[in-house]
Protein backbone atom coordinates (compact mmCIF):
# COMPACT_ATOMS: atom_id res chain seq x y z
CA UNK A 1 0.00 0.00 0.00
CA UNK A 2 2.35 2.30 0.44
CA UNK A 3 4.40 2.27 -2.88
CA UNK A 4 0.90 2.63 -4.50
CA UNK A 5 0.37 5.57 -2.45
CA UNK A 6 3.58 7.35 -2.90
CA UNK A 7 2.29 6.28 -6.97
CA UNK A 8 -0.46 8.27 -6.74
CA UNK A 9 -3.35 5.90 -6.12
CA UNK A 10 -5.75 6.44 -3.57
CA UNK A 11 -7.05 3.12 -1.59
CA UNK A 12 -9.81 1.85 0.59
CA UNK A 13 -7.81 1.03 4.03
CA UNK A 14 -7.87 -3.39 4.03
CA UNK A 15 -9.87 -4.70 7.31
CA UNK A 16 -7.16 -7.57 7.83
CA UNK A 17 -7.69 -9.53 4.42
CA UNK A 18 -5.79 -10.43 1.78
CA UNK A 19 -7.09 -7.92 -1.13
CA UNK A 20 -7.38 -4.21 -1.52
CA UNK A 21 -9.85 -1.46 -3.06
CA UNK A 22 -7.93 1.10 -5.58
CA UNK A 23 -10.20 3.59 -6.14
CA UNK A 24 -10.49 4.24 -10.02
CA UNK A 25 -8.37 7.09 -11.43
CA UNK A 26 -10.13 6.64 -14.79
CA UNK A 27 -13.89 7.41 -15.43
CA UNK A 28 -14.96 3.53 -14.98
CA UNK A 29 -13.13 0.85 -12.92
CA UNK A 30 -13.59 -1.38 -16.14
CA UNK A 31 -11.35 1.38 -17.67
CA UNK A 32 -8.96 0.70 -15.19
CA UNK A 33 -8.92 -2.55 -15.50
CA UNK A 34 -8.38 -2.53 -18.85
CA UNK A 35 -5.78 -0.48 -18.88
CA UNK A 36 -4.10 -2.53 -15.73
CA UNK A 37 -4.58 -5.89 -18.17
CA UNK A 38 -2.30 -3.82 -20.63
CA UNK A 39 0.17 -3.39 -18.09
CA UNK A 40 -0.40 -7.86 -17.08
CA UNK A 41 -1.77 -6.32 -13.75
CA UNK A 42 -4.96 -8.11 -13.07
CA UNK A 43 -7.30 -6.00 -11.06
CA UNK A 44 -11.08 -6.81 -11.44
CA UNK A 45 -13.82 -3.97 -10.69
CA UNK A 46 -15.41 -4.26 -7.63
CA UNK A 47 -18.60 -3.13 -7.76
CA UNK A 48 -20.34 -6.76 -6.55
CA UNK A 49 -17.72 -6.33 -3.62
CA UNK A 50 -19.70 -2.93 -2.56
CA UNK A 51 -16.91 -0.62 -3.69
CA UNK A 52 -18.39 0.77 -6.95
CA UNK A 53 -15.65 2.77 -8.57
CA UNK A 54 -13.10 0.94 -6.97
CA UNK A 55 -10.89 -1.91 -8.52
CA UNK A 56 -9.78 -5.45 -6.43
CA UNK A 57 -6.49 -6.41 -5.96
CA UNK A 58 -5.51 -9.47 -3.89
CA UNK A 59 -2.53 -9.77 -2.82
CA UNK A 60 -2.21 -13.88 -1.85
CA UNK A 61 1.02 -14.28 -3.49
CA UNK A 62 4.78 -14.26 -2.50
CA UNK A 63 6.12 -10.76 -1.43
CA UNK A 64 8.44 -11.27 -4.25
CA UNK A 65 6.05 -11.19 -7.19
CA UNK A 66 4.32 -7.95 -5.21
CA UNK A 67 7.42 -6.45 -5.15
CA UNK A 68 8.26 -7.54 -8.72
CA UNK A 69 4.98 -5.80 -9.66
CA UNK A 70 5.48 -2.36 -8.58
CA UNK A 71 7.65 -1.29 -12.02
CA UNK A 72 4.14 -1.72 -13.78
CA UNK A 73 2.23 -0.35 -11.31
CA UNK A 74 4.56 2.91 -11.60
CA UNK A 75 4.14 2.95 -15.26
CA UNK A 76 0.33 2.80 -14.85
CA UNK A 77 0.71 5.41 -12.56
CA UNK A 78 2.55 7.50 -14.67
CA UNK A 79 0.39 6.82 -18.09
CA UNK A 80 -2.78 7.70 -15.76
CA UNK A 81 -0.61 11.07 -14.55
CA UNK A 82 -1.19 10.32 -10.89
CA UNK A 83 2.87 11.17 -10.44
Amino acid sequence: MEKLTEYGFKMAKPEGAFYIFIKSPCKTADEFCERARAKEILIVPSDSFGYPGYARLAYCVSPEVVRASLPAFRELADELGLL
